[in-house]
């Protein structure tokens, strides 16, 4: 095993501890989720963002990521996922330094859109209350939530991707222990 970090302590109940997690994120978009039940990852990986993946993916799931040979290695052994080199070409991606082109990603088809990649991308924080005006399903009115730790641009890639619906990617930013969700149908405005 060369030294790995173990996985999550109890992998059933705390997989299906963090499936409820991710479930209520993506039914309320912007909402910070803390994940109780996390696994030991090795650096850069945060513990939620390994949550998500010990979680969704399997032997049957290509996974992306730019989190270093140390993360590849514990995920292959950890989730069994098949690692892929495209970015386009998995069903999930952990963009841990920089962020792949939207656009570039898997948006399924205007017959199969849930054929679509899922990205996680670990940013530096996640606070509810200030920063971008979320609206869109999910959400009665609006939702505030500042982030920080994405490229400038991001925000103008994300409205090209909702207007691909129903094709499209969906998101998941995970600081620390924390975890929101960005369905594709989810609209952000900069803050006025």
């Amino acid at each position: 095993m060369n030294g790995l970090t173990p996985g999550f302590a109890d992998p059933v109940p705390d997989a299906q501890a963090c499936f409820r997690a991710l479930l209520d994120a993506m039914a309320r978009p912007g909402r910070v989720q803390r994940l109780a039940a996390l696994p030991e990852a090795p650096a850069p990986l945060a513990p939620a963002a390994a949550a998500v993946l010990l979680t969704l993916a399997d032997a049957e799931t290509p996974v992306w990521t730019d989190a270093g040979p140390a993360a590849e290695e514990w995920l292959r052994f950890h989730a069994g996922c098949p690692l892929v080199a495209e970015p386009g070409s998995a069903g999930f991606l952990l963009a841990a330094g920089g962020l792949p082109t939207l656009t570039a990603l898997e948006a399924g088809t205007e017959e199969e859109p849930h054929r679509s990649a899922t990205l996680i991308v670990q940013v530096a924080g996640l606070e509810p209350g200030e920063g971008w005006r979320l609206t869109g399903p999910g959400i009665e009115r609006e939702h505030r939530l500042q982030v920080e730790g994405l490229p400038r641009g991001f925000l103008a890639d994300w409205a090209s991707n909702g207007a691909r619906f129903p094709r499209g990617i969906d998101l998941m930013l995970c600081a620390g222990n924390r975890l929101v969700a960005l369905p594709r149908t989810t609209r952000i405005e900069e803050a006025g």
